[in-house]
């Protein structure tokens, strides 16, 4: 008897990010040339991207139409880095710097853009720049100008903003996504469920996609190696250094498992992106692309 397939996965689309090639800031002699990632996320099989840190890819949208269309490529998003819990005072400098990532990201077609909380520990050098856990009015603060974020993106640039759960941020374990969650208008805030950093912070994803279902608006797909996490956790290692220990695994050798997930969001019956994001800053140069196609080769495995 002939096994059966999986059944398709009809309503998420497949795609990978600058994260997966190890990038993480617009400009690092660490980070592979933007160009070749582009070539690598084609060759890989990957069809749509994220356009990552502002600055990585051409910000000229011409050039960057040109760069992605000669090779296939679409762009799904465009992901800032906000820090709102600080209040009205940071609004302005937020703003501009949402601008001018929406601003490409429309340019480019994409309807999403990822919003990151800030860090209170710094990604690269591990120092601690913030109270870990916020105050009622910082969580104020937090909601209702990411409210203000998710209409203003949506009137002036038509993207739907999608608010990612991120380890040594303010919103990372199964507590504060749902406190965020429960505080923000479904209207105007969606949520980018980020596989990897939910399961490093303690959650379950299939349990968020199936209690939170209707505020699921993309997904990130990523694994942690648990024997590493557990060592990160145990020490309190902040997350960069644990990136470059390897917490971030390649599929399908992590947690949590990727084809419930799938199937949970399929269940949802809307449209989803799927971004592969495999943190791997700093990383070989050689490193990324192998791991990519291997990775879309087990998606398409699972029937994405």
């Amino acid at each position: 008897m002939t096994p059966l397939s999986p059944p398709p996965l009809s309503r998420i689309r497949i795609g990978s990010a600058p994260d997966s090639w190890g990038v993480w800031f617009p400009d690092d002699p660490l980070q592979v040339p933007w160009h070749r990632f582009l070539d690598e996320v084609a060759e890989a099989g990957y069809e749509w991207i994220e356009l990552g840190p502002y600055g990585y890819l051409p910000t000229d949208p011409v050039r960057l139409a040109e760069e992605t269309r000669r090779r296939g490529l679409k762009v799904s998003a465009g992901t800032v880095f906000t820090a709102l819990h600080h209040g009205p005072a940071v609004w302005d400098r937020t703003w501009a710097h949402v601008a001018d990532n929406a601003a490409l990201a429309q340019a480019m077609g994409a309807g999403h853009l990822v919003v990151i909380p800030s860090f209170w520990r710094d990604d690269k050098t591990g120092q601690v720049l913030e109270d870990r856990t916020l105050t009622a009015d910082q969580w104020r603060a937090l909601t209702t100008l990411t409210e203000r974020l998710g209409l203003e993106v949506q009137d002036r640039f038509g993207l739907r903003i999608v608010v990612h759960p991120h380890a040594d941020t303010h919103i990372d374990s199964e507590e504060n996504v749902s406190r965020f969650l429960d505080a923000t208008d479904p209207d105007l805030v969606a949520l980018c469920l980020d596989t990897g950093h939910y399961a490093y912070c303690g959650g379950d994803s299939v349990k968020l996609i199936e209690t939170y279902g209707e505020r699921i608006g993309y997904l990130h797909l990523k694994q942690v190696d648990p024997a590493i996490l557990a060592d990160v956790v145990a020490a309190g290692t902040p997350f960069g250094p644990a990136v470059a220990r390897g917490v971030m695994c390649e599929p399908p050798a992590g947690v949590p498992a990727l084809e419930p997930v799938l199937t949970a969001a399929q269940a949802l019956g809307v449209d989803l992106f799927a971004i592969v994001e495999q943190d791997m800053y700093p990383c070989p140069p050689d490193k990324p692309y192998p791991i990519a196609e291997r990775t879309r080769r087990f998606l398409r495995s699972c029937g994405a």
